[in-house]
């Protein structure tokens, strides 16, 4: 009989094991305490800039970091990939992480939350089942069918000749999107059948983006201006940040190819109450509830892609982070603690949290490689000039290493230059002249960040 019963409790204690949910550990607030960034481009810079200015004075550390984080105080570098997710957890575990805050989508997409989580370790973000988000296209197309919320009409193809058939009957001007993760560049507004068919044939035929297009969505376009929304969530509760624009087209008013994002600024000022709270009511609630409904709750950053059309806001895309230039943008203008908005996220306190905001206008304008945003093995070599009389500038690094006075980088998005402003047109000013300033070559930039605020402005001076 005690031998059927120790036979009992083993079995009883390996199907608990099997079914256990780990609790998301928490992190609380104290002097000198430990955080962790994964990532290493200018999202992850302001992020680190913001964190070790903290009244806490938390010892932050970037995984893998750039140049420009090691130039931060109280701010080290460590030698680990955002995606070698076993290599962090064990670093995390050393140094006796007390917060890990994740920048970029893939290790999210890879399940860092839910590897750090089973470890002990609190973790900021999504766990890989909420990211999928981001992660899958179709998947949060799906989402936003299965809970009302309102979006472009889609179809969904594996098949190329499927999809052609879909686009010749359709017509242009059409949007296509690989479904998984593909850095920004997944995207393509084809306003002709064969720009359409082209993109098409690279993702379905050619495997490109590392086959994040073996899947893909075609959506109708939707006309209007697009906006970025970002909340933080802790899965139930919500508190907004502001309202910032980015730029994704490579060239001034947006024409060319999809980028990453080659600037953003904020606020937007054609947010007024009314429309956040129809924001709020008809798309980041229905949102949060969704996901917890589903049995996934999401916690951490949501951004929201939006554009603004005559029938009301409607979601382009779900990214599962701060947006990279919108991050920069926004911190540069965030009064309140951004690790105690962190740490509050996970201890699942929102509800007892509030934002304060410069009242200025910020900007961040993109310096990336001549030959962004197709890929070389082409290096930039930069000098960076001490800021002219500029308080209000700030230079945020990329994918940046340091070799004496000189900073090193691949082709790419290689800094942003960021300022405030009391309106935006003082801000872009200022950032224009930094830039000019440091006079580098073989790199480019958009020149007209911001421009549809700007001629909001201009009106509202001529009234």
């Amino acid at each position: 009989m005690y031998k059927y019963l120790v036979n009992c409790a083993v079995l009883l204690s390996c199907l608990l094991s099997v079914n256990t949910v780990y609790a998301a550990p928490t992190a609380s607030l104290h002097q000198n305490m430990a955080v962790l960034i994964v990532g290493g481009g200018g999202r992850e810079h302001a992020m680190a800039w913001k964190l070790a200015n903290s009244p806490w004075k938390p010892r932050v550390f970037v995984a893998p970091g750039n140049a420009g984080t090691a130039l931060e105080p109280r701010v080290q570098n460590v030698n680990i990939k955002a995606t070698d997710l076993e290599a962090l957890k064990q670093f995390a575990l050393e140094q006796q992480i007390d917060l890990t805050i994740v920048g970029p989508e893939l290790p999210l997409a890879n399940g860092i939350v839910d590897t750090f989580n089973a470890a002990g370790l609190s973790c900021f973000g999504p766990t890989r089942a909420a990211a999928r988000l981001e992660s899958s296209k179709i998947f949060s197309k799906e989402f936003m069918q299965r809970h009302k919320i309102p979006t472009a009409r889609y179809a969904s193809f594996s098949d190329f000749e499927a999809a052609k058939s879909y686009v010749q009957k359709h017509g242009t001007p059409i949007v296509i999107k690989a479904d998984g993760l593909a850095s920004g560049k997944g995207v393509v507004v084809a306003h002709s059948e064969q720009e359409a068919i082209d993109f098409l044939k690279t993702l379905l035929i050619d495997g490109a983006h590392n086959n994040a297009g073996k899947k893909i969505l075609i959506e109708e376009y939707l006309q209007g201006e697009e906006l970025s929304y970002i909340v933080a969530s802790d899965g139930t509760h919500i508190v907004s940040l502001d309202t910032s624009q980015d730029h994704k087209q490579l060239y001034a008013h947006d024409k060319g190819p999809n980028t990453g994002g080659m600037g953003a600024y904020s606020p937007v000022n054609i947010v007024t109450p009314k429309i956040n709270k129809a924001i709020m009511k008809t798309i980041v609630e229905p949102t949060i509830r969704g996901m917890a409904a589903e049995k996934t709750p999401y916690s951490g950053f949501l951004y929201i892609g939006l554009m603004m059309t005559k029938d009301g806001p409607k979601v382009l895309e779900y990214n599962c982070r701060l947006g990279d230039p919108e991050a920069q943008a926004l911190l540069l203008r965030l009064k309140s603690d951004l690790l105690e908005l962190c740490s509050t996220t996970v201890n699942k306190g929102l509800d007892h949290i509030s934002l304060q905001w410069d009242k200025r206008s910020s900007i961040c304008v993109v310096i990336a490689s001549s030959q962004y945003p197709n890929s070389s093995a082409e290096k930039t070599i930069l000098a960076i000039q001490p800021p002219i009389a500029c308080e209000d500038c700030k230079i945020f690094h990329s994918s940046t290493t340091q070799q004496g006075e000189e900073f090193i980088a691949d082709s790419g998005r290689i800094l942003s230059v960021g300022s405030l402003g009391s309106t935006l047109g003082e801000a872009q000013a200022k950032v224009y002249a930094e830039i000019q300033h440091n006079k580098w070559k073989k790199v480019q930039y958009r020149a007209d960040i911001g421009y549809r605020e700007l001629e909001r402005e201009e009106r509202m001076f001529q009234l």
